[in-house]
């Protein structure tokens, strides 16, 4: 069982930086992948970025591909940078975890967190 707790989500202004931070327990460097998904309004919740155990492979949507960063520690946090924000990028945020990164990728998630709320407005 893996829990996972989101924070950092907040209001920005168009073209603004905003860090989230993932937070698992216990310690997943060595054995999940994670990943963050997002869900706007009306929409259906997407693939934004991953990293892999030990932080080998990144794979990011092409959506945020040059604007959004992944990092994690080699114990319990994982972290998603974004910049150059736009107002399309608001959605509720979620970290995500699978022993597998391509069935984390494909949205196949073994453990969800509750999301945190991002909002890009001016």
């Amino acid at each position: 069982q893996v829990q996972l707790v989101e924070s950092g989500g907040g209001l920005v202004q168009p073209g603004g930086s905003l860090t989230l931070s993932c937070e698992t327990s216990p310690p997943t460097f060595s054995t999940h992948a994670i990943g963050w998904f997002r869900q706007a309004p009306g929409k259906e919740r997407e693939f934004v970025a991953a990293i892999s155990q030990y932080g080998r492979n990144t794979p990011f949507a092409d959506s945020v591909r040059g604007r959004f960063g992944i990092s994690r520690d080699y114990a319990t946090m994982i972290w998603l940078e974004m910049s150059s924000l736009k107002p399309e990028d608001t959605a509720l945020y979620f970290c995500a975890a699978s022993s597998e990164l391509t069935s984390l990728v494909s949205g196949s998630v073994e453990y969800w967190g509750r999301g945190t709320q991002v909002t890009v407005s001016s």
